[in-house]
């Protein structure tokens, strides 16, 4: 029998009646619109089961308390940004798995102020994980309107997309992390009649999408063409978090309050990290975001620069800290590797002065222990058993303490 001649062995539809017949084993056959049913059907199970998966023991996952503690295993300090990012996301996922009937709930999208590696993404990253939510980064600095050189703002929706494996349902309900966007800030404080195509214009394009939009992005990422084919995403129920050092802004709270302060009043230290805990809505307008986009962020909170005994917990304490990824690496050529105290805290000094908090720790590390990185496997042919890092290694180069196993199982020490 030829293909021609076959109907679809779900609906009965002739060959010349639809596009694609594909025909099995015993003449069993099947449309191209009833392979679609099906996947629909499909996803429908996919929906059903991912909002079983999230509804279930629901007062704990969605529980601020829950995520809070789940982020003091990778995040050190920050109460107050974990404090109100774990509220936000609580209310935001609590929002999509149980929908009021009579009300509409908005989105409660994220503000995050504060220096440059102090843990803005890290606390984004670790909450979409534990959730089990597709998440995804971009830098506000690359993204211009539709129309000029560089990325389109939907692009972020379209990263997401891809970082979600192509899951359209998963996608509406990611988080993205649009980091620099204090740097997309409009010239000056008047409204111009010329678009500014690397603040306001931007601020505009994401307005959009922040809010709730079908927005259409190709699959595979790109600019958009007339004839390419298109995904309508839904971002209603996206959660966005954005981030920005906004330095300026931090001097001019302190310029504002050191001048109420009387004549020769003195600031604690502790009082200068938390100037932006005080900015307030009118403070970002004033600084160039446009009232609309302040306006779609609800929950606004800080980030503090970090001491040098939180940067030297960062080193040891959290779940992923940065040693205990290095002294895996070394496992793997059967040696120990070891810091002495004073070996964190000259790493952690040296963090502090180049001025990017946490970022700055995994550059010295690699620099530190690039040398014995590129000879482990030879070390560990000679008998070396144990790696000591002490301060004179990092501040100095000296050689490490080298220990090596003896012949008869016991081990000996040895300077390199």
């Amino acid at each position: 029998m030829s293909e021609e001649l076959l109907n679809c062995s779900f609906c009965s539809k002739s060959r010349k009646d639809v596009t694609k017949m594909i025909v099995g084993a015993s003449k069993v056959a099947i449309c191209n619109e009833c392979i679609k049913l099906c996947v629909e059907i499909l996803d429908e199970d996919v929906v059903k089961a991912h909002k079983e998966k999230m509804a279930k023991g629901g007062l704990d996952v969605l529980n601020p308390i829950t995520i809070k503690e789940h982020l003091d295993q990778f995040v050190i300090g920050q109460d107050a940004g974990k404090t109100v990012l774990s509220v936000a996301v609580a209310n935001h996922y609590k929002r999509i798995t149980n929908p009021p009937k009579d009300l509409e709930l908005e989105k409660s999208n994220v503000l995050l102020l504060g220096a440059t590696g102090a843990g803005k993404t890290l606390m984004a990253r670790t909450i979409a994980k534990y959730l089990d939510v597709p998440f995804a980064i971009a830098d506000a600095t690359t993204l211009t309107e539709s129309g000029y050189v560089g990325e389109d703002v939907e692009n972020v929706v379209q990263k997401l997309y891809a970082n979600a494996g192509g899951d359209r349902y998963k996608t509406e309900r990611g988080i993205i992390f649009i980091d620099e966007i204090d740097k997309i800030t409009r010239k000056s404080e008047n409204t111009s009649l010329t678009r500014d195509v690397s603040g306001e214009g931007v601020q505009q394009g994401l307005l959009k999408i922040v809010e709730g939009v079908e927005c259409r992005v190709p699959p595979q990422g790109g600019r958009k063409h007339p004839d390419a084919q298109m995904i309508t995403i839904d971002t209603k129920n996206i959660l966005f978090i954005v981030g920005g050092a906004f330095t300026e802004l931090e001097k001019q709270i302190k310029s504002k309050q050191s001048s109420g302060m009387g004549f020769g009043a003195k600031l604690k230290d502790n009082d200068i990290k938390n100037y932006l805990a005080d900015v307030k809505p009118e403070d970002l307008i004033k600084y160039g975001l446009i009232p609309e986009f302040v306006g779609r962020f609800s929950m606004i909170t800080h980030v503090d620069s970090l001491s040098e005994p939180q940067l030297v917990q960062i080193l040891t304490e959290p779940k992923n800290a940065l040693i205990k990824q290095m002294q895996y690496l070394f496992s793997l050529d059967d040696i120990k590797l070891e810091f002495d105290k004073s070996s964190k805290l000259a790493i952690a000094k040296k963090a502090k002065a180049l001025g990017t908090n946490a970022r700055g720790l995994k550059n010295i590390l690699d620099r530190v222990l690039l040398p014995f990185q590129y000879d482990a496997t030879e070390m560990s042919n000679r008998g070396v058993e144990i790696i000591k890092i002490t301060s004179e290694v990092v501040d100095n180069n000296a050689d490490p303490v080298l220990i090596f196993k003896k012949t008869d199982g016991t081990s000996k020490k040895q300077s390199s």
